[in-house]
C-alpha cells in the first residue's frame, strides 16, 4: 500500500492481462479493473460526449508536444519534485506523485456530474502513467476508468530507421486531432 496526502491506495499484484485482440499487455502498463483502449478505439468512444477525456501527462508534456483536441482536462499524475535525482540507466529525472491528482481529478469528474460507473479514459505519453493513474481512480472507487495504452506519442520502435523512436502507436501518430494550443477549460490550474 501507498499513501499520497491523505489518501491511501493498494498497489495491484499483476501476473498478466491480454488485450482482447490477444495482444499481451507489459506488467508496466496494467491495471487493476484491466480496461484498456488504444488511441483509436478511444477515438471511436469519444464520439459519445458523456465519456470523458482526462491528459495525465507533465506540464511541460502538454506544453511542448501538444494535446488531443477532445481531452476534457489536463491533471498531471506525476510530476516533477523541487530537486528531481537524475536517473542514470534512465537518462532521465525521476518523477513522483502528484498528491493533488486524487483531489483535483475528483473535484473535476464531480464538476462535470460524473458518477463513479461514468465512462473515463486516461492518457500519457505512452501507457504506463495512465494505468498508474488508472489504479488510482479504481481506489477512489470509480470502476469504468481506461487506459490508453499506446498514450499520446505511442511505443518506441524497435529496430529499423526509427528504433528508439516513438512513431509505432499512439493518438499523434494515429493521425488523431490534436493541437500545441490548449484551452484554459483543458488547463491544470492547481498551485504546485
Amino acid at each position: 500500500m501507498r499513501v499520497f496526502g491523505k489518501f491511501l491506495f493498494t498497489v495491484p499484484l499483476l501476473i498478466s492481462a491480454t488485450l482482447a485482440w490477444g495482444q499481451e499487455v507489459p506488467a508496466g502498463k496494467q491495471t487493476k479493473a484491466g480496461l484498456y483502449v488504444t488511441a483509436e478505439e478511444a477515438s471511436r468512444m469519444l464520439e459519445d460526449p458523456n465519456v470523458l477525456f482526462i491528459d495525465v501527462r507533465s506540464r511541460a508534456e502538454v506544453a511542448f508536444l501538444g494535446l488531443p483536441e477532445r481531452v476534457d482536462k489536463h491533471v498531471p499524475c506525476m510530476v516533477m519534485p523541487m530537486m528531481p535525482n537524475f536517473d542514470v540507466e534512465k537518462g532521465t529525472y525521476d518523477l513522483e506523485i502528484n498528491p493533488d491528482f486524487p483531489i483535483e481529478l475528483d473535484a473535476f469528474l464531480k464538476s462535470r456530474g460524473a458518477g463513479k460507473d461514468t465512462q473515463v479514459i486516461l492518457m500519457c505519453r505512452s501507457g504506463n502513467r495512465s494505468a498508474l493513474a488508472a489504479n488510482l481512480m479504481n481506489d477512489l472507487g470509480y470502476t469504468r476508468v481506461y487506459s490508453m495504452i499506446d498514450g499520446f506519442e505511442g511505443d518506441k520502435a524497435g529496430d529499423g530507421l526509427h528504433a528508439g523512436h516513438r512513431v509505432v502507436n499512439g493518438w499523434r501518430n494515429a493521425g488523431q486531432k490534436w493541437s500545441y494550443r490548449v484551452r484554459a477549460d483543458q488547463a491544470y490550474d492547481a498551485d504546485l
